[in-house]
């Protein structure tokens, strides 16, 4: 039965209130408040700060009091919060962008007053081959100059990572991706699929754990942020495949498993390969999974939030607050704001008075169902609402709101939503290109045979799909049968037996 799919405001509750932004402003009290969150006692604002940009990939809060970010397709720039007013500081024109490569990740040195670098990351061509290119640039006179090239690694259409960090000791964090070919995370001798440490003149520093290597730690397929906490322990949040997204404590000298082990051990072989091997395992895994994304330490004004990891994601397009135990060794619980609301999330960065900035990130190669809107792509703020404006927003703060799907669904279609519909969309028409379309497939109204043995096993090839072998026989065969029965398919229902047996008989 076709239904339309309603919101579901959980653990926040908020209620979306738009109004027209001035471009033309003095005060963040200009600015309309398009969104509100209650907590336990605080109540939160949410207002738009930029918008009309060309998927910001990374923000930072700058020295200046501005918000520093790369757009995807090749340029940097400063913002100033308050006033709107945007400054390009840097326009790098061999940037190749395709899928999620482009300019990505950047970091600007923690004392940029004796120190003016930023450090970026961008894919180019090189003989028509994709590379990925951590850059070092002098700020000077409101613009960066002097690129020097500090590194060069293979790159590809994805798994490219990439965030980029300064540590206090001045030492460069680079998080790189596995090339979407797993092997590269084990081998040692590839600088794909790791985090990798460098002096800011591109040497290998003295105290790497191997003083003739960048690699820090391995065995990660595609890491999109990194954050240090105030006592300097390191975290990383990493895609998973079909399952298991992670957030990770970084060791140095440590293996993080993949593609070994995926989350934490769920299979036989998983638990016979942490025999043999070492193996640092996530402090939060998620199956299904929620393609997380940009992540940061939070100590701020909010009392709810304070000593947590603040993590965006794209596929479940929602805010998560992970509060972390007093030693910063683990993670106690999950807490899930702005679901829906403003579509994918990719950076998030934070001002020195607490305020929250995140970027959307609607305009890029995956766009979620209904976006982009108009506004798109956006930086946002989040900040405590004064008792003034608590009263003058009071009408439209809601608590504890759930609302309910009050029609039927097909079994099969949350188990779609949970694992195929970033990829192949709500309507079955998937991303030309990237994802074949499942609406008027042939391979999904032919032989069921077929069908259920492609994806229970996945492909090798590109558009590689992963294997579904971790569902149970009922759960694939509800899917299949949902495949099979939408976007104009009409075609018969596949049983768990049917799986079964075609499972057994290859």
């Amino acid at each position: 039965m076709k239904w339309k799919r309603l919101a579901v405001l959980a653990s926040a509750a908020g209620l979306f209130f738009c109004c027209g932004r001035s471009d033309d402003r003095n005060t963040f009290a200009d600015l309309p408040v398009a969104y509100t969150i209650q907590l336990k006692e605080t109540v939160l604002g949410v207002q738009t700060v930029a918008d009309s940009m060309d998927v910001p990939w990374e923000i930072n809060w700058g020295f200046d009091q501005r918000i520093w970010t790369t757009e995807q397709g090749g340029t940097v720039s400063a913002i100033d919060p308050v006033t709107g007013i945007k400054k390009q500081l840097l326009s790098i024109p061999d940037v190749w962008r395709k899928r999620s490569t482009g300019l990505l990740g950047m970091a600007l040195h923690p004392d940029m007053k004796s120190m003016p670098y930023v450090v970026l990351n961008y894919t180019r061509l090189q003989d028509s081959v994709p590379v990925s290119r951590l850059v070092r640039y002098e700020y000077k006179d409101d613009t960066l100059v002097n690129e020097k090239i500090l590194l060069e690694i293979p790159g590809n259409t994805g798994h490219n990572g990439s965030r980029v960090l300064i540590s206090k000791e001045g030492k460069v964090i680079w998080a790189t991706g596995d090339i979407a070919k797993g092997e590269n995370a084990q081998n040692l001798k590839s600088l794909n699929g790791k985090i990798l440490r460098l002096n800011l003149d591109g040497s290998i520093p003295a105290d790497n754990p191997d003083p003739g290597s960048y690699v820090y730690a391995w065995g990660f397929r595609n890491i999109q942020g990194l954050a240090f906490n105030d006592e300097g322990i390191l975290y990383a949040s990493e895609h998973g495949d079909v399952t298991d997204d992670e957030v990770n404590l970084i060791r140095p000298a440590s293996n993080y498993g993949w593609p070994l082990i995926s989350g934490k051990i769920n299979t036989n072989q998983e638990d016979s390969i942490s025999r043999k091997i070492s193996i640092e395992f996530p402090l939060k895994a998620w199956t299904p999974t929620i393609a997380p994304a940009g992540i940061v330490y939070y100590n701020g004004q909010i009392p709810e939030w304070k000593h947590s990891l603040l993590l965006t994601t794209l596929k479940a397009q929602s805010l998560h607050v992970l509060k972390l135990s007093d030693d910063g060794q683990l993670i106690l619980s999950d807490s899930i704001y702005l679901g829906s609301v403003f579509g994918r999330f990719r950076a998030i960065c934070t001002s020195p008075n607490g305020d929250i900035y995140l970027s959307t990130s609607n305009r890029d190669w995956n766009p979620p169902n209904g976006f982009p809107l108009k506004e798109d792509d956006r930086i946002l703020r989040i900040f405590p609402l004064t008792k003034g404006e608590i009263k003058k927003y009071r009408p439209f703060i809601v608590q504890n709101t759930q609302l309910s799907i009050e029609r039927q669904q097909h079994p099969g279609q949350v188990i779609y939503q949970q694992y195929c519909a970033s990829c192949h969309k709500e309507n079955g028409k998937g991303i030309d290109g990237s994802f074949p379309a499942l609406a008027g497939s042939q391979k999904v109204t032919g032989n069921a045979v077929d069908l259920i043995r492609l994806v229970w096993n996945g492909t090798g090839t590109e558009p590689q799909m992963p294997a579904f072998n971790f569902l149970q026989e009922d759960e694939l065969a509800k899917v299949l049968s949902y495949i099979r029965a939408s976007w104009g398919n009409e075609t018969h229902d596949i049983t768990a037996g049917a799986v079964r047996n075609a499972v057994k008989k290859k």
